[in-house]
């Protein structure tokens, strides 16, 4: 699955999120799939022309003139995101609208594997902490800058720490900490660090060996992961936290200021 917006360096935004999202669900839903594999596309970037990157996060371009709803940080963390980490409801009762809390979550999921090239800034990199593996390559390295530029990065207020500790994660979030991923904290998120010229090869290697392993268990094994790590419950009291400061943050002058102090917004062009 590819991560397509090469303009905007494979950045996050409502032609991109939404795609991927039925990307998801294909993969997920199709029989004879067993595993996914989710890397950025080549982009034409002057800087990176013919080269892949992974993702540069949220569309600032999108959001500084206006382009990028508030509702599409929800569909991202509760559509896209959450797909990837809880999988799909498959088996449900027709008379119910809300999946059933109470009971043991019976949804279709698959491992995921990360193949990052160059760097995973922002919701790139909140998508590292949902996947079950990731490659990284040599010289890569990954962050969160979204303080910095004015919001919330997404769910990873609730994941990093899970990663890196907390320490490290609010020197993450709030004090703008890269993780490169040749250093041993940046080893906390990426499972493998590659040369760039064998990422492919690293990447068939790691499917080669989760379906050599088997495929039966690793849906029954990741439900089982997250009910110490993240059951769904703490999940939904952590959005309602997030939807509402999010929307302060959203709708709030400092975000403007922000992206013309830190990101040279005015100069941006659609």
């Amino acid at each position: 699955m590819t991560i397509h917006n090469e303009r905007y360096l494979n950045s996050e935004d409502d032609t991109v999120v939404g795609p991927l999202e039925i990307a998801t669900d294909l993969t997920l839903l199709h029989p004879e799939v067993k595993i996914g594999v989710l890397r950025g596309s080549v982009v034409d970037h002057p800087k990176y022309r013919g080269q892949r990157v992974f993702s540069s996060g949220m569309n600032l371009t999108r959001i500084y003139q206006g382009k990028l709803s508030y509702l599409s940080f929800l569909f991202r963390s509760m559509g896209l995101h959450s797909k990837l980490y809880r999988g799909v409801l498959v088996e449900h009762e027709p008379d119910r609208l809300d999946a059933p809390l109470e009971e043991p979550e019976r949804t279709l999921e698959k491992l995921w594997v990360a193949a990052v090239d160059k760097f995973a800034i922002g919701g790139g990199c909140q998508l590292l902490l949902i996947v079950d593996y990731v490659i990284a390559e040599a010289g890569s390295y990954f962050s969160l800058p979204a303080r910095k530029e004015g919001f919330l990065p997404g769910t990873a207020n609730m994941r990093l720490p899970r990663f890196v500790g907390e320490r490290l994660a609010r020197e993450a979030i709030l004090f703008d900490r890269v993780f490169y991923a040749d250093t041993p904290e940046g080893r906390l998120i990426a499972n493998e660090v590659v040369p760039s010229g064998e990422m492919d090869l690293a990447v068939s290697r790691c499917v080669e060996h989760a379906i050599g392993s088997g495929v039966v268990s690793p849906g029954a094994n990741r439900k089982a992961i997250r009910q110490q790590t993240e059951p769904l419950e703490a999940f939904r009291r952590y959005l309602t936290t997030y939807a509402f400061e999010q929307a302060f943050c959203h709708l709030s002058d400092e975000l403007i200021v922000n992206l013309e102090k830190h990101w040279n917004a005015k100069q941006r062009k659609l």
